[in-house]
């Protein structure tokens, strides 16, 4: 989701495409006002990834985004309740063959007020789960707007239920993948700050998609939403999701046996490989024999480094030793090689 003003027409586009570079295939763009989706139209025409209106509160806003040609629209159903409204969405969503996402947010599903009333009258309710009133009160949110949409005869919709609390979320999304067959689309809201946000959404997500729940994630941070992208990919990578892009760097973390400045050579070699490497590979950047050459024999690429030199591997061969100066410049030559190989089928 882009953090800047959406009617900033120019900054919002740059940061779509900047989004977009990174790995991003849906991007979403907040529309509190008409100067907001009086943009879209502009927006869309500048960029090719689809565009997911953000609406709350204004069901206008929804309609606009509609009619300026938005690829979909997302829906609170905390804070958009008046049942026409909800209606007069749907039916325009529906005429402009859009899909809706249904998501529900702990935050905002509930007044303020009526909380603690809710939560006591839902006590009982999913007693099984820790978070049972919370979960059920979720639940109704997604049922009463799922029981319009049913009604209206619109089925292209998927759904949500955020929560920053991990453990809730996994519940939520468990409990719903049992009841409703919509897609579901993953995410821990306001999680934090990346270094604290990521362990959230990674707990949260991984478990999930683990157990073959979920469809779209957006991992979410107070930061550049670039990281955002960049470790919900990584996420889906390592679960083996989705085919990685870019090459696969694995390290040692280090001990009394490292010979040479491998947090330095880590940091460089991840630099460069982002930088340069496109197709998928392995590289291992490891410091010592214990587990050196078992994952040099493993990856695409690789060295281990002892007594101040880099013993490289290409594919479990070995091709060079060098000293530590010469390790980074060596690696990623043979990296480059091999990638050339990849491109023209030599490999």
């Amino acid at each position: 989701m882009t953090a800047g003003y959406t009617h900033d027409i120019d900054k919002c586009v740059a940061e779509i495409l900047k989004l977009q570079a990174a790995g991003a295939d849906i991007v979403r763009v907040a529309v509190p006002e008409r100067k907001d989706t009086e943009a879209l139209a502009e927006i869309i025409k500048q960029t090719s990834v689809p565009i997911v209106a953000d609406v709350h509160f204004h069901f206008k806003r929804a309609l606009e985004a509609v009619e300026a040609g938005v690829h979909k629209i997302r829906l609170n159903p905390g804070n958009i309740q008046d049942r026409d409204q909800v209606n007069a969405v749907i039916d325009a969503c529906k005429d402009a063959r859009i899909p809706i996402r249904i998501g529900v947010n702990e935050g905002s599903i509930i007044e303020r007020r009526d909380k603690r009333t809710r939560l006591r009258e839902l006590g009982a309710v999913f007693s099984e789960h820790k978070h049972g009133s919370l979960l059920a009160i979720m639940i109704t949110k997604l049922e009463e707007y799922l029981d319009i949409v049913r009604e209206r005869d619109f089925h292209d919709v998927c759904i949500s239920a955020k929560s920053m609390n991990a453990s809730l979320v996994i519940d939520a999304y468990t409990e719903i993948s049992r009841r409703f067959e919509h897609p579901l689309h993953l995410g821990v809201t306001h999680a934090g700050p990346k270094e604290t946000g990521c362990i959230r959404s990674v707990v949260a997500l991984g478990t999930l998609l683990a157990n073959g729940i979920g469809d779209t994630i957006r991992i979410s941070y107070a930061s550049d939403p670039v990281y955002e992208v960049q470790d919900g990919l990584e996420l889906l990578y390592t679960l083996e999701c989705r085919e990685r892009r870019g090459a696969e760097l694995i390290a040692c973390p280090t001990c009394g046996r490292i010979q040479v400045d491998l947090f330095t050579l880590v940091q460089d070699v991840r630099r460069l490989l982002e930088d340069e490497i496109t197709l998928p590979m392995k590289v291992a950047v490891m410091g010592c024999v214990v587990n050196g050459p078992g994952e040099a024999e493993g990856a695409d690429v690789a060295v281990f480094a002892g007594d101040r030199r880099g013993i490289i591997y290409v594919q479990g061969e070995r091709v060079a030793n060098v000293p530590e100066e010469d390790i980074l410049d060596r690696l990623l030559d043979e990296c480059r090689a091999f990638q050339a190989r990849v491109q023209a089928g030599e490999a």
